[in-house]
């Protein structure tokens, strides 16, 4: 696995953590937002597919690398613990599709549920405060732009498993990175080298724009108005969504209307867009949160954000910005 370049061993007490069931759960809730359910070409050509564990792990192993810190490398482990099924998907139903951290209000509660993990963190003199919110420590998590490890592992993640980028690469890139200061005087991860950091910005850019593409916002809003439905006729609840994905799949399947749409969903191969909606068809215009990424990098001058040093980096990030998703979009079939 690609995530083995992060660290060559992960102490036994945080890899205890990741076995308990309520952390076994996300072996079945993906990484793409239902999105790899389709029939996309980009998701039939992946590697492997990319699990909310794997993610959860390799984000815990770049915090241990860079800090050796028990407490944080715990928050890092357990960021993703109350991902529902289809993620993201459930922002867009909870009409949170701009920021998408509507699905984050259930991390201490599905901690503190768990008495195999609550145990866990109390054998290793760990408390809930100490571990429920990634977000105080700046190695594991900070704002964007800024390059954290949550960003990272899943720009590498997705770079191997769907972009086909070999390991050694990733290997390439995730050596040259060190902790360095940044202009608040704030631990962050950074480049020591404007080479690498443009390799990594390159994959980086790639899948932000792959993410909020026509087909990712079109499929992420199908799924949710679908995730609707299923409420509306009682054939799933809230709960249910923080099982699993096979959990939900097999309770749309029990609804011969919910069954039909979900077939219908993953003959999707692609979208169409237009300024206007197609009538009788099913359209969405929506926008989503942009991701992106401006690590630091080192330079004569100090350590300086890519974007100053690079500018055709810079005009990519900002042309990216720019797009206002202003159009309908509508699946194409296979």
């Amino acid at each position: 696995m690609y995530t083995d370049i992060y660290t060559a061993s992960l102490p036994p007490k945080l890899l205890a953590m990741a076995e308990t069931p309520v952390m076994q759960r996300l072996l079945r809730v993906g990484m793409h937002c239902g999105c790899e359910y389709t029939a996309y070409p980009i998701y039939r050509d992946a590697v492997a597919p990319y699990s909310r564990y794997t993610h959860s792990l390799g984000t815990a192993a770049i915090v241990w690398h860079f800090t050796h810190d028990l407490k944080q490398s715990v928050a890092g482990l357990l960021h993703d613990i109350a991902t529902p099924a289809f993620a993201h998907v459930v922002d867009f139903l909870n009409g949170d599709h701009m920021r998408q951290e509507s699905t984050e209000s259930r991390t201490r509660m599905m901690i503190a549920s768990s008495p195999e993990l609550m145990a866990l963190l109390d054998k290793n003199g760990l408390t809930l405060d100490d571990v429920d919110d990634y977000h105080r420590y700046p190695i594991a998590d900070n704002d964007s732009p800024r390059l954290s490890a949550d960003r990272l592992e899943y720009t590498l993640g997705n770079a191997h498993l769907v972009f086909h980028c070999p390991k050694a690469e990733l290997k390439r890139i995730f050596d040259d990175i060190f902790v360095g200061q940044n202009e608040e005087n704030v631990d962050e991860l950074c480049f020591a080298h404007t080479e690498i950091a443009d390799i990594f910005t390159q994959l980086s850019l790639r899948q932000a724009e792959w993410f909020v593409s026509d087909d990712d916002r079109f499929s992420m809003q199908a799924l949710a108005d679908l995730l609707r439905e299923a409420q509306q006729r009682s054939v799933l609840t809230v709960d249910d969504l923080y099982l699993d994905e096979p959990h939900v799949i097999a309770l749309l399947l029990s609804d011969p209307v919910l069954a039909a749409r979900w077939q219908d969903y993953r003959r999707i191969t692609g979208t169409q867009s237009g300024a206007e909606k197609p009538e009788g068809t099913y359209a969405v215009k929506v926008a989503a949160k942009k991701r992106s990424i401006d690590p630091l990098v080192q330079t004569s001058d100090g350590l300086r954000h890519f974007t100053t040093v690079n500018a055709d980096y810079a005009s990519k990030l900002a042309a990216f910005r720019s797009d206002d998703f202003d159009r309908w979009v509508w699946a194409k079939y296979e």
